[in-house]
């Protein structure tokens, strides 16, 4: 365990032991949900506990009850620094992996210190590849890494997915968001929705921001006047180049993105 305050693990709400990680070295049938904390409170918390709700309905057939989650977010806050810190919320089940033997879930939560992301602008590559259950964000993801590697050899800075039709879904550990010059556009197909998307979806739409869902491929990309990532850490970092086409700045755009985001009051879990 490191002596940082930030870097503490817990599992249903008490410190984790050896005993309690071992089983998790080669755990690949969980699932998470990431989030940035300032001064205890997290943006777009009931995104959160529906992404963990539901997944684990699908996973596990049963999911923690929301107040159980909270509580355990509550815990692992308190052991941590008052000001801000990353957490990771990971549902798995005790029973283990390769075995149908059936187990109520458990929570895992991590926390670490805070971050805002890279500052960009990015290059990505453009890799095709389809995430199994794209809607959830479980932890089976080997291609991820593998890919970043990969477009990091050939000078790029990440990755971004085309599917089996062609169309740009996502990027490996980012939601994908594109600019029309007017309106924000999210690109169709099969994706995990980030709860950073959520939020900033749904502030937009507040703010009166246009926005609409389109089928992008690289051919589309020389129309488009901006794209960015967002995740977990950042609402939005610019992207410049995807593949070999040059993408233009569109502060803009990022600056829409932003605002969207800091719109969303934060609350305590």
């Amino acid at each position: 365990m490191s002596e940082d305050s930030s870097n503490l693990v817990h599992v249903n709400g008490r410190t984790a032991t050896a005993d309690d990680l071992a089983p998790l070295a080669f755990a690949g049938h969980a699932h998470f949900t990431a989030m940035q904390v300032r001064d205890g409170r997290v943006r777009g918390l009931d995104l959160h506990l529906e992404r963990l709700r539901s997944a684990s309905v699908e996973l596990f057939g049963r999911a923690l009850p929301d107040d159980v989650v909270r509580a355990h977010l509550r815990t692992a806050l308190a052991a941590g620094p008052a000001a801000g810190l990353s957490l990771t919320a990971t549902v798995y089940s005790p029973a283990g992996e390769f075995t149908a033997a059936d187990a109520d879930p458990a929570l895992l939560v991590r926390t670490g210190p805070p971050s805002s992301g890279p500052g960009g602008p990015l290059a990505l590559a453009a890799v095709e590849h389809e995430r199994f259950l794209p809607h959830v964000k479980h932890v089976g993801e080997v291609a991820k890494t593998h890919l970043l590697r990969r477009a990091a050899t050939e000078g790029f800075d990440d990755a971004a997915f085309l599917d089996r039709e062609g169309r740009f879904s996502e990027a490996t550990i980012w939601n994908l968001v594109f600019w029309d010059g007017e309106s924000v556009v999210w690109p169709e197909a099969r994706i995990l929705t980030g709860t950073t998307l959520g939020i900033v979806r749904r502030q937009l739409t507040a703010l009166g921001i246009g926005q609409r869902v389109a089928a992008v491929t690289p051919d589309d990309l020389p129309a488009l006047a901006g794209a960015a990532v967002m995740n977990s850490w950042t609402p939005g970092v610019a992207v410049h180049r995807i593949g070999t086409t040059e993408l233009p700045a569109a502060p803009r755009f990022l600056e829409a993105l932003h605002r969207a985001y800091t719109a969303e009051p934060p609350t305590a879990p």
